[in-house]
């Protein structure tokens, strides 16, 4: 599992993306689209949960949030029974939304919108799917989101289910498999410079 020690800091985040869609197995874009947990998905949903309390020892948790999606609520579900706290659903932790690409794979999206696909896995951070948004828009998205998140919360840790663009937004280079997570501290995250140019998909997309 791909993760690093939580730091003492009340304030540490702890990232996760949700767990596997049929969508997912079958390399279809999802974006703002619902498709539910597979039982493959559900499966590592609860073995999150505790992978998760083992990792924090019995640190507090003064937070769960997750987007509003299907695919993170279901996976956050299991996280509430341990931690005995009801996720806040927060839309701004939702993917990237990548507008009519969604429900396509790459290889129709490269068929349909060749130079536009390649400028967006180049990590272009104005390539913006038709209907959708730009990486630009969802970096400032997510990092107002996670803001207001720290600054509301009550002490603890923070614990986010959220989506591989939403990871990406804060963390250029992560590559989180389904149900895995990361923590690093809120000021690592909110005070962190990305350059434009850093590419932070490529061929898997914001699944």
């Amino acid at each position: 599992m791909e993760k690093s020690t939580p730091e003492s800091t009340d304030r540490s985040l702890c990232l996760i993306r949700h767990g596997q869609t049929d969508w997912n197995a079958e390399g279809r874009w999802q974006g703002h689209a619902d498709p539910p947990l597979s039982s493959l998905g559900r499966a590592q949903a609860e073995a999150l949960a505790v992978a998760l309390e083992g990792d924090l020892g019995g640190a507090r948790v003064g937070l769960l949030a997750c987007s509003d999606l299907g695919r993170t609520r279901q996976t956050a579900a299991p996280l509430e029974a341990k931690l005995g706290l009801v996720a806040t659903l927060e839309p701004g932790l939702r993917e990237l939304d990548i507008g009519e690409w969604s429900g396509l794979d790459r290889e129709a999206i490269a068929v349909r919108d060749p130079e536009l696909l390649a400028r967006f896995e180049a990590g272009d951070p104005d390539a913006r799917p038709p209907g959708g948004e730009s990486r630009r828009e969802i970096r400032r998205r997510v990092r107002l989101t996670v803001q207001k998140i720290v600054d509301l919360a009550p002490p603890g840790r923070i614990v986010l289910v959220s989506h591989l663009g939403v990871i990406r937004a804060l963390l250029p280079g992560a590559k989180p498999a389904n149900a895995e997570f990361v923590w690093l501290s809120a000021a690592e995250v909110l005070t962190r410079r990305i350059r434009a140019e850093q590419p932070d998909s490529g061929s898997e997309g914001p699944l």
